[in-house]
């Protein structure tokens, strides 16, 4: 990754992330006035926002981008414009949850998709028993809307790191 957009409502708050990233990401980060000025020319977009309407649309997105919507966690948010969604290989964390709760679930509603159009759930791509192939210039959704076992691997990470930095503090929950 040479060349990194961000967006935030707040323009200052992007300003000051972008030179953080910058610093600790040794590429180019730049701030842009809307989501479409970034993921236009972008190959990969990630979505993180507690948006309740899309944000990203049919026409913000280059043909073969590959996008991380990962903020739809409840049933009340989206990020991802359903036209899009319709369009897109969509590949989900846990087809039943995303169906209920993530940006699937919107485009469900819609009438545009079904969950037998999803392509693939995490699992199997990781696993290699996914039957689908991405088609050259195919816009792949990647619909996340968290599960305990990220939670869990996460968690374990995060103590790891702890206990051998020699930091944080000791519970006995035994008593």
């Amino acid at each position: 990754i040479r060349q990194v957009f961000v967006h935030d409502v707040d323009a200052a708050r992007a300003g000051v992330f972008a030179a953080e990233m910058m610093e600790k990401l040794r590429a180019d980060v730049t701030p842009v006035p809307t989501v479409a000025d970034g993921s236009k020319r972008s190959d990969i977009i990630v979505t993180c926002t507690p948006a309740t309407r899309p944000i990203l649309r049919l026409g913000d997105v280059a043909d073969g981008a590959f996008i991380a919507a990962v903020g739809a966690d409840s049933e009340h948010k989206q990020e991802i414009d359903v036209e899009l969604m319709s369009r897109a290989a969509v590949v989900v964390d846990v087809l039943s949850q995303c169906a209920a709760i993530g940006d699937l679930h919107h485009a469900i509603d819609a009438g545009v998709m079904r969950p037998t159009d999803v392509r693939a759930e995490l699992a199997e791509v990781v696993a290699g028993t996914s039957r689908w192939t991405r088609a050259n210039h195919e816009t792949v959704v990647f619909d996340s809307t968290g599960t305990a076992l990220e939670d869990v691997a996460a968690a374990a990470l995060v103590y790891e790191r702890a206990v051998a930095a020699n930091i944080g503090t000791t519970f006995d929950f035994a008593s």
